[in-house]
Formats: C-alpha cells, sequence, structure tokens
C-alpha cells in the first residue's frame, strides 16, 4: 500500500543536500509498511541514468547491482563499481549515483523502524548498519549467487500476494541486511570526525524516537540522554534533516496513526489514546493539519483503495 506519494515541496536552505523519501520526492515516507522495492532503471532512466546526491532521513537503501557499471558517490567519497556489487546506505549519508545506461538490479528501501524491529535482538548488528558499504562482488563466489538469488525471490514476493508473504518479506531483508553487515566497512567510507558525532547523535535521536514517540515525550527530556540541549538537538536537525526536531517526533506519530487507522478497526478516539492524544479531538486537529483530512475520512479513502 503507498500513500500520499506525491512529491510534498519543503522549504530547505538553498544549498543544503536534499532530504528525500526517495529520490524526488521530498517529505515523509509514503510506505506504510516500511519498505519499497523497484529496478535500478525504474527511477534512474528518468533521471538520464544519474540520481544526484541527496540523503533519506530514516530511511535505509541497499542497491544490488547485477549488470552495468556505477559511480557511487557517498559523503566525500567516489568510487565506480562494476557489477557485481552490492552498496548499502545508511540513513542521513549522502549519496548519489551515475549508472551506465541500462544497468540492471535492484533497490531495496527500508524505513529504519522496520529495520529495527527485524534486528532489535542484534544490536551489534545495527549498529555495523550505520556505515556505508561499497563492495565489489565475486561473480562466481557462493555468497554471490546467494545474494541475487534473495533479492530476485524478494522482487517476486514483494511483487506478489502468497501466502505468508509478510513473515516471507521479512526473511529476505534480515538476510541481505545481514550480509551486507557481514562486508568490511571500506577504507576511507568512514564520516569526518565532527560529521560522524552529529550523525550519531540524529542516529540516537531517532532511536529515542523510536522507543518513546506513543508517550509523546519533550524535546529536552529526549536530548538529555544524548549529552546535548534542546537548541543544539534543533540545530542538527534543521542542518541534516531540514525539520525540528519536535517535527521529525510528529513524523513518526503520524506514521504510526496512518499505519493504525489503515491496517486495524481501532477507533479514532483508541487510536488517539495510544499514541499520547489527551483526546480525540486533539488527534483530529494533529491528523487533519498534517494531512489535509480527517482520520476518519483517511481511513475511508485508503480502505477504498
Amino acid at each position: 500500500m503507498v500513500i500520499d506519494s506525491k512529491p510534498r515541496r519543503s522549504s530547505r536552505r538553498q544549498g543544503a543536500t536534499p532530504v528525500y523519501s526517495l529520490y524526488g520526492e521530498e517529505g515523509r515516507s509514503s510506505a506504510l509498511d516500511g519498505l519499497h522495492l523497484e529496478s535500478i532503471a525504474d527511477r534512474s532512466r528518468l533521471h538520464n541514468w544519474e540520481i544526484q546526491p541527496h540523503r533519506h532521513g530514516a530511511l535505509v537503501q541497499l542497491l544490488l547491482v547485477e549488470r552495468g557499471r556505477v559511480t557511487v558517490r557517498m559523503d566525500e567519497e567516489e568510487r565506480v563499481l562494476r557489477a557485481p556489487a552490492l552498496v548499502w546506505v545508511p540513513a542521513l549519508a549522502v549519496h548519489g549515483f551515475r549508472f551506465a545506461p541500462e544497468t540492471e538490479g535492484l533497490v531495496v528501501t527500508l524505513d529504519q523502524s522496520r529495520l529495527r524491529d527485524l534486528l532489535d535482538h542484534l544490536p551489534e548488528l545495527l549498529d555495523s548498519l550505520s556505515e556505508p558499504r561499497l563492495v565489489a562482488l565475486d561473480r562466481g563466489a557462493t555468497v554471490t549467487r546467494a545474494l541475487f538469488a534473495v533479492g530476485h525471490g524478494l522482487r517476486e514476493d514483494y511483487a506478489g500476494a502468497g501466502a505468508w508473504r509478510g513473515p516471507s518479506l521479512d526473511h529476505a531483508v534480515a538476510l541481505l541486511a545481514t550480509q551486507a553487515a557481514r562486508f568490511d566497512v571500506a577504507e576511507g567510507m568512514h564520516h569526518a570526525a565532527g560529521e560522524g558525532r552529529a550523525l550519531q547523535h540524529l542516529t540516537r535521536y531517532r532511536d529515542q524516537v523510536e522507543r518513546h514517540y506513543r508517550r509523546q515525550p519533550a524535546v529536552a527530556e529526549m536530548a538529555e540522554p544524548l549529552g546535548i540541549t534542546p537548541t543544539q538537538l534543533n540545530r542538527l536537525c534543521r542542518r541534516h534533516l531540514q525539520c525540528s526536531a519536535l517535527a521529525v517526533l510528529h513524523q513518526r506519530v503520524l506514521l504510526e496513526a496512518k499505519r493504525e487507522l489503515g491496517y486495524t478497526n481501532l477507533m479514532v478516539r483508541q487510536i488517539a489514546d495510544g499514541l499520547g492524544f489527551a483526546d480525540a479531538a486533539y488527534f483530529t486537529r494533529f491528523f487533519l493539519r498534517h494531512t489535509g483530512r480527517s482520520p476518519s475520512a483517511w481511513r475511508e479513502e485508503v480502505g477504498g483503495r
């Protein structure tokens, strides 16, 4: 299910690196299940096979390049990879691609919250995936054949409606992410020290949001465990995400509201209560302000699709 897929323009500092949900689509992620798959050609062909440098606020990406060649820009590094190759893009990393025409492969885009749900029992693995990977694969190696077999199976499940589709997708995504983490982080791919600290703060803040968004704590409460002030946290969010720290929290609350409206039979007042709103009327005003529709109208529209 894809909701609000049209680009939404947001104000940002002139010259700032764009923050996209998917490339060319500004604003909050549109996929309620936190997973999006497409071929490399689906999007890059529309942009003359070049994806300009940008970053994702709350999404990670895995590219499996099966045929062709790609020049990868990752933060300040640039590298040419010939197929077969794997590219892991953590949230907030500035990245861009120039593909040779007719390059073939798969792009897996995953919401950080879904990745955390899948791998929360493996915190060291999650930490490892905060670093980018640019990996030239050996075409004859068993691991390469296995990676692309999983990728092909994931694409078929994503496009289909077979039994146990959800668990099958989760299993494939977790397997691909785990395999990506097993490759060594390429030399020179680490963020510069100052930038790295900033991104660590933002990653930890997103973790705080993910764990506590249902009670909507004050920004000051969530900044305290990070060892920074609310002002510093807001400055980091505005610099890297082009929104305030409170807006990051509200985006997560809104996403969960959409999920519960779209996937459950809970009444609006129950959803409001579960997301920390004082009453249903306040929740309705919040939802209307962010979507232009009331919760009931949004649910009715989604249910008719």
